[in-house]
C-alpha cells in the first residue's frame, strides 16, 4: 500500500513507530518510493514465546548460532520449535567469528533440500552471515537477537569481510526480527556500549551525508535524515540506564538500531548509517585481521571513531582559507601496501588500490568546489556535536577514552585518519581532511 508520511506520527506514537514503518509504500519528496519488506519486528519480554505463532507456515528450519548464543537463547528455540527443525549449525572459534569466505561455507552445508527458513541467534556476525547466505539461496530468514549491539538487523547489506577486504554485499532484509528483552538487558556489558556507541556514531555520518551532499551533489533524502537523527536523539542521553541494564532503556536502544536499519532498507544502502567513523572501524578490523592484532568489537570502534572524526571536524573549522595538498601517488600506493599488508604475505592493498582507481577521487581536483562552498561546508561541519560533548556521551556509557589510546597506537590512529577512506567508495570528513593542507 503506498502512502504518504508524516514523521509526526512516529514522534507522538514511539511504541507502535516500527510497525508504522513495516509493509508499505512510502511516496516521499525525495522522489522515490520507499518500502521495507520485514514483516514482523517483536521487541518485548516473552517475545521468544511468539516463534511457534510465527513460524507456522514453515516446516523445515535451518537454526544458525555460535557456542554463546545457543545457551543464551538457542536451546530454548530449538525447544519451540522442536517439530520444525530440520538442521543445525553451532560455530565455534577461538575468537571473534569473522564473516568470511570459510564461516558462508560451513552454513551452505548445513542447508538440505528441504530447507524453508533460516533462523538466526545472534547479533552481528550471524546476522550477516544469514543474510548472505538467504539472499544467495533464495530463502527467507528470521533473526532472534541476542544483542542490542548493531544497526544491521533491519538493513538489506550484509557486512562480509572477502578476500581479506570489508565489503557490503547486497542481500535481504529478514522476514523477522525477535528480541526478547529478558534476554538482550542480559547481554555482555561490551554489546551494549557497542549498540549505543553504533548509534552515537549516526552523528558524524548523518554530518557526512550532508557534506556529500554539497561536495559531490549525492542524493540525500530529508526523510530519512530526519528519520535517523530523530532515533538518534531518542537514545543519546541513555547511556548510563544501558549499561545499567535498565530494560525500558535497552527496548529503546533496539528500536532505535531497527529503525535505523529499516532508514538503511528504504535507502537501499548504508549511507543514513555509515560515514567516517565507520571507515575508521573498519579500518581497525581489517588491519587486526590482517596482522593478527587486537581490535574493539564493531560498534564500541564506531563510538571512539566518532570522536576522532569530531576532532578532525574541529581542525576543519579553524580554516578560513583552503588550501589543498598536492596527491602523491606513488607516495599513496606505498603507504596502502604498507598499511594493508597482513602475516604471511597476505595483503588486500592491491584490491584498494584497484577499487580507488576505479572510482578516480584520488585524480580529482575539488579546489574549486571547496574554495566555492567553503563557508558552506564549515556550517555543516559546525552542525555536529563536539569532541567534548562526543566524550561525555561515551563515558556515561562507560567509554573511556584511555581505553582506546591504550588498545591503538598513535601511528596505527594516523594510519587510519589517512587511509581508512580507501576501504570504501563513499566520500565523508576524511576525504576533506586529507586534501587539505592544516
Amino acid at each position: 500500500m503506498k502512502k504518504t508520511f508524516d514523521l509526526e506520527d512516529l514522534r507522538q506514537n514511539k511504541e507502535n513507530a516500527i510497525d508504522a514503518l513495516l509493509q508499505t509504500e512510502i511516496v516521499c519528496d525525495c522522489g522515490k518510493i520507499h518500502s521495507c519488506e520485514i514483516e514482523k519486528v517483536l521487541i518485548q519480554k516473552g517475545a521468544l514465546n511468539e516463534l511457534p505463532k510465527i513460524t507456522r507456515e514453515y516446516k523445515n528450519v535451518l537454526l544458525v548460532s555460535d557456542e554463546n548464543t545457543q545457551i543464551v537463547a538457542g536451546k530454548r528455540v530449538k525447544e519451540l520449535l522442536s517439530d520444525k527443525i530440520n538442521s543445525e549449525l553451532v560455530y565455534t572459534s577461538d575468537g571473534f567469528l569473522v564473516p568470511d569466505e570459510a564461516a558462508v561455507s560451513k552454513l551452505e552445508a548445513a542447508l538440505t533440500d528441504k530447507t524453508d527458513l533460516i533462523i538466526g541467534v545472534g547479533s552481528g556476525v550471524i546476522n550477516d552471515l544469514c543474510k548472505h547466505v538467504s539472499c544467495a539461496h533464495a530463502l527467507p530468514y528470521y533473526i532472534v537477537a541476542t544483542a542490542p549491539s548493531m544497526d544491521g538487523y533491519a538493513s538489506k547489506g550484509a557486512a562480509m569481510i572477502f578476500g581479506g577486504m570489508k565489503i557490503t554485499t547486497n542481500a535481504r532484509v529478514p522476514k523477522a526480527i525477535i528480541a526478547d528483552t529478558e534476554i538482550i538487558s542480559k547481554a555482555p556489558l561490551d554489546m551494549l556500549k557497542a549498540g549505543y556507541g553504533d548509534i552515537i556514531g549516526k552523528y558524524s555520518c548523518l554530518n557526512d551525508w550532508r557534506l556529500s551532499n554539497v561536495v559531490n551533489g549525492e542524493p540525500l533524502c530529508d526523510f530519512i535524515y530526519k528519520l535517523t537523527y530523530d532515533t538518534v536523539i531518542s537514545v543519546a542521553e541513555l547511556g548510563e540506564k544501558i549499561i545499567s541494564r535498565d530494560e525500558e532503556a535497552i527496548a529503546t536502544l533496539m528500536r532505535a538500531l531497527v529503525v535505523v536499519g529499516i532508514a538503511m532498507a528504504y535507502m537501499g544502502n548504508s549511507r543514513p548509517a555509515s560515514g567516517s567513523e565507520h571507515h575508521l572501524s573498519h579500518y581497525f578490523e581489517v588491519v587486526g585481521l590482517l596482522r593478527g592484532e587486537e581490535y574493539f568489537c564493531h560498534g564500541i570502534d564506531v563510538a571512539y571513531s566518532t570522536y576522532v572524526s569530531a576532532k578532525l571536524r574541529r581542525e576543519l573549522l579553524e580554516i578560513n582559507e583552503p588550501e589543498l595538498k598536492a596527491f602523491d601517488e606513488n607516495s599513496y600506493e606505498e603507504n596502502v601496501r604498507r598499511i594493508y599488508k597482513g602475516k604471511h604475505d597476505f595483503s588486500c592493498a592491491e584490491g584498494i588500490i584497484s577499487l580507488q582507481k576505479k572510482l578516480g577521487w584520488i585524480y580529482e581536483d575539488k579546489s574549486g568546489i571547496y574554495r566555492e562552498k567553503w563557508q558552506e561546508i564549515k556550517k555543516i561541519l559546525q552542525d555536529s556535536p563536539t569532541p567534548e560533548k562526543v566524550l561525555e556521551m561515551l563515558s556515561s556509557a562507560g567509554l573511556l577514552h584511555e581505553d582506546f589510546e591504550k588498545m591503538y597506537s598513535r601511528e596505527k590512529l594516523c594510519d587510519a585518519v589517512g587511509y581508512a577512506k580507501y576501504l570504501k567508495d563513499r566520500y565523508t570528513v576524511l576525504w576533506l581532511y586529507d586534501s587539505i593542507k592544516l
